[in-house]
């Protein structure tokens, strides 16, 4: 947990304050995948609040220009990835779709809805990613639409060794504003969660379904 940027602490202090993220280690949450955890993240909620939406999408850009220059188009991933996505694209003056989870079954049968030029380099926007999975399959719809994809920012991940896997596999780069360790030192530090809890939710991260059956 060293060596942190500040701005990604910043955010944390964020998301821990508007609720967007919510840490009970001691009555953990339920996934829609039926998983118990420790951590629940509803990031929509940052669009709710001016001044961490615009923190967010200037870091974005700040983040798509460091990682990947400018990009032809700017993609969303639905639904919390379209709002953000729009925002940066917005910032940048450019072009933005998005991806839905699955093709249409009526109309055109899209899958990416808007304007994509066949080879345009893009940037994939998402607002959480967990195995990432839904991300990745946006990934492959842009791809097979003849994107270039040059990577993903997210802001904030949980980092399981799953995502990484994915994403390696996929041969995607992935940037996130914020992720886990983060955010348990920045809620520590703010007395969100105790320091005892510590251990309980790095054991969460280090294997998602040993801690949950344990709390079957």
């Amino acid at each position: 947990m060293n060596n942190i940027p500040e701005t990604s602490m910043a955010l944390a202090n964020f998301l821990l304050q508007v609720k967007a993220v919510k840490l009970s280690p001691n009555a953990p949450f339920t996934w829609a995948s039926g998983l118990k955890s420790p951590i629940y993240c509803d990031n929509r909620v940052t669009l709710s609040f001016p001044q961490i939406r615009t923190f967010i999408c200037e870091e974005f850009v700040r983040l798509c220009e460091e990682k990947f220059g400018r990009p032809d188009v700017i993609a969303g991933v639905a639904t919390g990835g379209i709002p953000q996505g729009a925002l940066v694209a917005h910032s940048l003056g450019l072009p933005f779709v998005y991806v839905r989870s699955e093709k249409k079954s009526h109309g055109m049968n899209n899958q990416v809805e808007g304007f994509l030029p066949e080879g345009a380099s893009v940037v994939v926007v998402e607002d959480l990613v967990s195995t990432g999975k839904s991300s990745l399959t946006a990934v492959d719809a842009l791809r097979e639409c003849g994107a270039n994809v040059k990577g993903m920012l997210a802001i904030f991940t949980y980092g399981l060794g799953v995502a990484a896997q994915n994403f390696e596999d996929k041969k995607c780069q992935l940037y996130t504003l914020c992720n886990y360790d983060t955010l348990i030192k920045k809620a520590i530090e703010e007395k969100y969660v105790r320091e005892e809890d510590l251990s309980s939710l790095i054991e969460w991260r280090q294997n998602p379904q040993k801690w949950s059956d344990a709390r079957m």
